[in-house]
């Protein structure tokens, strides 16, 4: 079902074309990069994680890690990643398909910085088989993101 709430929230603002099945399994970046076509570092994936027990999502690169010091800097306590049996109950998508669209009302989406190095991402689209061709501004129109934040390591502007 989570596939198809992503297609129809784009279907509603024009960009239904946008979303990709994919015969191939997109469920890690390499296997999506593969599957779609691109470089790893082109994947926007979606990391799920508790702050103060609310669901988060962060979205970044998929040549990156998230970096602990960063993160308490901007959220001020540890990364804490929600469990994968949870994953879905809370944010609306289940691993490997996770995204920032149609997601639960009460899930707060951030963009990571990484993302700003290119024109072209393509994040998951809510199953393990399926992309979103997006460009970088459009990812920030229908993410409906809170804001930017930096707290991933290991990747350079210069990529």
């Amino acid at each position: 079902m989570s596939f198809e709430n992503v297609k129809q929230y784009f279907e509603n603002i024009g960009l239904g074309q946008r979303v990709i099945m994919l015969v191939k399994s997109s469920a890690t970046v390499e296997e999506a990069a593969k599957a779609i076509g691109c470089q790893p570092k082109q994947i926007a994936k979606t990391m799920s994680f508790f702050v103060n027990e609310k669901p988060i999502l962060i979205v970044t690169v998929g040549d990156t890690k998230v970096d602990n010091k960063k993160y308490k800097n901007v959220f001020h306590q540890k990364a804490k990643m929600i469990p994968a049996e949870q994953v879905e109950s809370c944010i609306g998508h289940a691993p490997g398909g996770v995204c920032p669209f149609a997601v639960n009302p009460n899930v707060t989406v951030y963009l990571d910085v990484s993302l700003q190095r290119f024109e072209r991402v393509y994040p998951a689209g809510g199953s393990g088989h399926s992309a979103v061709n997006l460009s970088l501004g459009e990812l920030t129109e229908y993410s409906n993101y809170a804001g930017w934040i930096d707290v991933c390591k290991d990747w350079s502007v210069n990529d």
